[in-house]
């Protein structure tokens, strides 16, 4: 496990590779963002953004998506993933605003989680980037990318790698590590394809490692 002089050290390190790491989810207002991490689950945000461009033409407020048939807001999203039950807690979401938040996305972690579909790295994202509070939401990269460094343990759970990560980083750069971890894990340490050899982490990472050593005996 890396310590806390060479956590810092990653910390600088991806500061230096992606300075300006920000989140990728187009949007306008706080209810285009909920709607937009909603789609992003187990997709990309570059397709997100695709079906976004036309559905935030279409829908501007909660009102809007309880107006239509759910087959016809299963249509408008039909090239995401899972676009059958995120339809529906769209609608439960946007039925949810308006009966107990007079129609505006509530500010609070602990209010956006009880919205439907909204998880706990959903309302992260959104507290963060749509409020500023600090947050450290866990998706896939941020995971990884914890897990290979040796910044959290292999067996963490999701809230596990959170809580470690909050402990362990200063509460002022939570949010921009959160986007700086993404864009360490989506174009540089790859889940498939880590670019370990011009990784300027390799000597701390375990997982690098392991792949350099695999890769010198495969020669």
């Amino acid at each position: 496990m890396l310590n806390q002089i060479q956590i810092r050290y990653c910390l600088d390190a991806m500061a230096e590779m992606f300075p300006d790491a920000k989140g990728e989810l187009e949007h306008s207002n706080p209810f285009e963002l909920v709607i937009a991490v909603l789609l992003s689950a187990q997709c990309t945000d570059k397709l997100v953004n695709k079906v976004t461009a036309d559905l935030f033409q279409k829908y501007k407020t909660p009102e809007d998506y309880l107006s239509v048939d759910l087959n016809e807001l299963e249509n408008d999203i039909r090239s995401i993933g899972l676009y059958r039950s995120k339809a529906k807690n769209i609608q439960k979401l946007c039925r949810m605003l308006l009966d107990e938040y007079n129609g505006k996305v509530p500010s609070s972690k602990e209010e956006l989680v009880k919205l439907a579909g909204v998880g706990r790295k959903t309302a992260n994202v959104v507290a963060s980037i749509a409020f500023n509070e600090p947050s450290i939401a866990v998706d896939t990269h941020v995971e990884r990318v914890s897990k290979r460094l040796g910044i959290c343990k292999w067996k963490d759970s999701v809230l596990e790698v959170e809580n470690t990560l909050m402990r362990k980083v200063p509460r002022d750069e939570w949010s921009v590590t959160h986007h700086r971890m993404i864009f360490f894990g989506r174009y540089h340490c790859k889940a498939r394809n880590p670019q370990c050899p011009e990784c300027p982490l390799l000597e701390l990472c375990r997982e690098g490692k392991k792949r350099m050593k695999k890769l010198a005996v495969a020669e």
